[in-house]
């Protein structure tokens, strides 16, 4: 089995229950086909870096895959059929992360939260 990370951008206009049952979908594809999901993280609704059909933002969802490529594949025949899905990329990696994405984590700017007037506050 090999490792894999996959990210999709889904329609601005979907709901977050829409959002998850897609994914939900998603990892039904992958559990039929021998694969098992890691983790599973949604990035909420963010704003494109240019324009994709029409959207300017987007819902983001990283899934981490321990499964073989034919899986991935299905999916990804899926995720081409899809009117939802405005892209997909997915990436093969020799081990998965034990911790959260960078998406995920506390940024290190909102520890040091500045008063422009004061100078930096502690």
């Amino acid at each position: 089995m090999a490792y894999y990370e996959t990210i999709f951008i889904v329609r601005q206009d979907l709901s977050e229950k829409q959002v998850e049952a897609l994914t939900n979908d998603y990892t039904k594809i992958l559990a039929d086909n021998g694969a098992k999901i890691a983790r599973t993280e949604q990035w909420g609704l963010r704003t494109l870096a240019y324009r994709i059909r029409k959207n300017r933002k987007g819902h983001y969802v990283m899934m981490h895959i321990d499964g073989s490529s034919d899986a991935v594949l299905e999916m990804e025949r899926h995720m081409g059929l899809s009117e939802d899905l405005l892209r997909y990329m997915t990436v093969r990696m020799d081990e998965l992360p034990t911790e959260p994405s960078v998406m995920m984590r506390k940024s290190s700017y909102d520890d040091n939260k500045h008063d422009y007037n004061k100078g930096a506050v502690a």
